[in-house]
């Protein structure tokens, strides 16, 4: 079974809006910075597996919200909301705030380089 990318949560109000959750891959090297034994979805039908993934940090959720005020198809929707998680995918895969994550300066004026690649 493919694993989900877009799950719709509900509509707004509005014309054709929509919150939905985008599930991004995070890199093997940072699960660990993610990982939340206590994340729940907000997505309330999340599978087992998909939690488990969702708390040890090899997936990333976000929450967020489509307003569509000039009458889209729903083929268009789907389309823009392929290229948000595109985009998404994109930043979890390239942001690494832990590049240096343990580096330090000992007593000896050394620096010992750190960073999670």
């Amino acid at each position: 079974m493919a694993q989900k990318r877009i799950i719709i949560l509900n509509a707004l109000p509005g014309v054709q809006a929509y919150r939905y959750a985008l599930w991004a891959v995070t890199p093997a090297s940072r699960q660990a910075f993610y990982a939340n034994l206590n994340a729940k979805s907000a997505w309330k039908d999340i599978a087992p597996a998909e939690l488990t993934a969702l708390q040890n940090g090899s997936i990333v959720e976000k929450v967020d919200s489509f307003s569509n005020p000039t009458s889209l198809t729903l083929a268009q929707i789907k389309s823009q909301l392929e290229a948000i998680w595109t985009a998404y995918q994109a930043f979890v895969t390239a942001y690494n705030p832990w590049d240096r994550y343990g580096s330090f300066f000992d007593d000896t004026s050394t620096w010992t380089n750190g960073g999670v690649s």
